[in-house]
């Protein structure tokens, strides 16, 4: 099976780490020269070029480019791939991607490792970065079944925790757990930037704020493109967050500190099911 990847950063050139080892030849397309050369030259990938035509007699193509990028990359691979071929994604949102993708390929599967590194760029690119992480797929109704279980075996062979729901119900939870997130943790680093105590602040600052500011710290484009194309989701994320932001300053403002404990202590209780295992 030829396997097919648009975009060689991290994402794209994990899947060509590890779908390699399975013996796929993985066939790697860059906008820049450098890139194609240095994935070859970290055997990333099997060929690369910079020309979306090299994938004229690949089987799946997996498009790994800004959310931006992926319809109209599907509409150019469209032009140039045969007619079995299958395409997915691994865009953070779906909504506006799949239906569009579709109408251009019917063969295409929306799709979403939820995986990630601080670092960007194929250097960041790493072996088993899908390995027991959720990865989503949201096919549509009319999305061919030979087509979904063919991205399913690829999935399940990567080692990753398979979900499948529709791309409305994938981006709303996703602005919950990612895209807000990312928005409060460049919140938090505003308030502290902006603090008369910055300094000090910046020295004394350990583990605790490590955590709660790293995504906000990640990669501004990416951040942006969450907000622009998954803007009502979010919106909506960042009302109820803002509600309770509201609920915890009166009770603060109340000197209610059995109200806070008991708030606290929601939250305790409430956290391992969401980062200890499913």
């Amino acid at each position: 099976m030829k396997i097919g990847i648009v975009g060689l950063g991290l994402i794209g050139g994990s899947l060509g780490l590890d779908l390699g080892m399975q013996g796929y030849e993985i066939w790697g397309v860059s906008r820049r020269e450098s890139t194609c050369q240095a994935a070859m030259s970290q055997a990333v990938v099997t060929h690369a070029s910079t020309d979306l035509a090299s994938l004229a007699a690949v089987d799946l193509v997996f498009v790994c480019t800004p959310i931006s990028a992926i319809v109209p990359t599907v509409a150019q691979l469209a032009q140039r791939l045969k007619p079995t071929a299958i395409i997915t994604d691994v865009g953070s949102v779906k909504g506006a991607v799949v239906a569009a993708a579709t109408a251009l390929w019917p063969n295409f599967v929306g799709g979403h490792p939820m995986s990630g590194k601080a670092e960007a760029g194929l250097q960041a690119a790493t072996r088993q970065l899908f390995h027991q992480r959720p990865y989503v797929l949201t096919p549509l109704a009319q999305t061919p079944s030979t087509a979904i279980d063919e991205v399913t075996r690829l999935i399940e062979q990567l080692g990753s925790q398979l979900y499948v729901t529709d791309p409305d119900s994938h981006d709303r939870a996703v602005a919950l757990i990612s895209h807000l997130p990312v928005m409060l943790g460049a919140s938090l680093l505003q308030v502290c930037t902006t603090s008369d105590q910055r300094s000090l602040a910046q020295q004394l600052a350990s583990s605790g704020f490590r955590d709660t500011s790293r995504v906000g710290g990640g990669n501004p484009e990416l951040g942006t493109l969450m907000a622009e194309y998954n803007r009502p989701a979010l919106l909506a994320a960042l009302a109820q967050f803002q509600h309770q932001l509201a609920q915890l300053t009166q009770t603060i403002e109340h000197e209610d500190w059995s109200g806070l404990q008991a708030y606290l202590t929601a939250a305790n209780q409430d956290r391992p099911a969401f980062v200890d295992g499913r």
